[in-house]
């Protein structure tokens, strides 16, 4: 045979079906089924949850003098925190407790890793009251897996169907509390049952709870695993002090099953008896004995059921724990590195300038603006004249009436000025004022002046705003 046959009689190897190629290009998502678990770190993320989810829904409805408490009031542009009012003027108060709040997050995350994940985080805390609700109604883990094994029947269809309608309402009171804090929540809810919403309010319930509903009750750990940037760059925090959910290696390995009387050391097996619950509590589904990976949200709950299965089998609890690499490895841990004391420095210096600045804080502003039409202008008398105009924001909660004054210069003139100003609570009071002055008190061409405020009946309420008087050329 010829090598032309030869080659002719080769076949071309099969193209792989395309169906075959997307599988393995796209894996199609496995449903976890976290088996509930108790203990010492389960019992925390609970007080967790139920102290931040009863937060969320019962602050809106405390009242403070006669108004919700805490309220964010866009139209009026006031947002009321209890005793304080706060105006889009106070915007660096909010700035300054964002830049505490991702300080916070490096901190923490340096220290002990992934808390925030594990325990205080919106994806976490309503994943664990959608699990409790769907435990209640389908079981745990292996009544789950059976019931979704099961062909669809009246059962199947009546515990799913009122597993989803009570987290779909649950969701909708998410979003209504939610819209609560922009909106006064009783008016809210008066007019959400005589069916009289605005479109944006009706919006932004229904889109807040189809997104809780949606994460918590669908996406889970697709959330955490996915779409959570703090997942990948959480590493940068970490170093080999940082305290981590680590499994013990040296002594767990070599795993192996085996009975409570069994004698382990005789088997050569470690401490670890494969028993694999570790993996099944893991709200995230990974295996935490190949070590540590970014998919772990630090929940502790593979910590709380190994130490289960460590006191049934007599051995010693910590196999899988709360522990550093230095600690794995029997070096010791240093609590008190440089990162630490930088960012626990930095946090409470920012923390306590807060504090002092919002104790501090007038709720008055005084904001003045020198007329731009020209530089200065000299009146018949021979007089030179500056014309500002003064802008006064009363943000407090009631009227105040105010004395106005100037210094600066010598002999200063006011024209058009109001000996007294009454300006209502929440007011933006809009005055001209004219000054003039005698030439022959400006040494210079550029003079600094002061306005000061003050209410008659608060003194405490004062305010001060420099500008500038400008006069003809030396």
């Amino acid at each position: 045979m010829s090598d032309v046959t030869a080659q002719k009689k080769r076949r071309a190897p099969e193209p792989e079906p395309a169906d075959e190629v997307q599988q393995s290009l796209y894996a199609k998502r496995e449903k976890i089924y976290p088996r509930e678990v108790h203990g010492t770190f389960a019992a925390l993320r609970v007080l967790a949850m139920v102290v931040l989810l009863g937060l969320y829904y019962g602050v809106p409805w405390l009242r403070w003098e006669g108004r919700q408490a805490v309220l964010f009031d866009l139209p009026a542009r006031k947002f009321f925190i209890f005793d304080w009012v706060f105006w889009p003027q106070d915007f660096f108060y909010l700035a300054l407790l964002l830049m505490i709040a991702a300080l916070s997050l490096f901190f923490f995350t340096a220290v002990a890793g992934r808390l925030w994940c594990g325990y205080a985080c919106p994806q976490t805390v309503w994943t664990e009251i959608f699990m409790w609700v769907e435990r209640k109604i389908e079981g745990d883990r292996p009544q789950q897996m059976k019931l979704d094994k099961l062909p669809w029947n009246s059962e199947k269809v009546l515990k799913k169907g009122s597993k989803h309608v009570i987290l779909l309402l649950f969701s909708l009171y998410t979003g209504f509390t939610f819209v609560g804090y922009f909106t006064p929540i009783d008016e809210l809810g008066a007019r959400m049952f005589s069916f009289d919403l605005g479109p944006w309010e009706t919006f932004w319930v229904i889109f807040y709870g189809l997104a809780t509903y949606g994460n918590a009750g669908w996406m889970r750990e697709q959330v955490c695993i996915y779409m959570c940037p703090y997942a990948r760059f959480q590493s940068a925090m970490f170093d080999k002090d940082t305290l981590v959910i680590s499994y013990d290696e040296a002594r767990g390995e070599p795993r192996g099953k085996r009975k409570r009387t069994a004698d382990r050391q005789g088997l050569g097996l470690g401490d670890c008896i494969d028993c694999t619950l570790c993996v099944q509590v893991c709200p995230t589904g990974i295996d935490i004995r190949k070590g540590l990976q970014y998919q772990c949200i630090g929940c502790a709950a593979c910590v709380d059921v190994c130490d289960d299965v460590m006191d049934k089998m007599g051995y010693d609890r910590g196999l899988v724990r709360y522990t550093t690499e230095n600690g794995l490895k029997g070096r010791p841990a240093h609590p008190l590195r440089p990162r630490i004391l930088v960012y626990a420095t930095l946090l409470l210096a920012m923390t306590a300038g807060l504090i002092y600045a919002i104790s501090q804080r007038i709720p008055l502003e005084l904001d003045v603006i020198r007329d731009r039409t020209g530089l200065y202008r000299e009146t018949s008398e021979g007089l030179v004249e500056n014309v500002y105009n003064l802008k006064v924001i009363n943000m407090d909660e009631r009227e105040h009436v105010y004395r106005l004054s100037a210094s600066g210069l010598p002999e200063m003139e006011f024209i058009n000025r109001k000996g007294e100003l009454t300006v209502a609570a929440g007011e933006v009071y809009n005055l001209p004022v004219r000054i003039r002055i005698d030439p022959i008190h400006l040494t210079r061409s550029t003079n600094e002046i002061t306005f000061h405020i003050e209410a008659t009946d608060a003194p405490e309420l004062a305010r001060e705003a420099t500008s500038r008087f400008i006069g003809p050329v030396d």
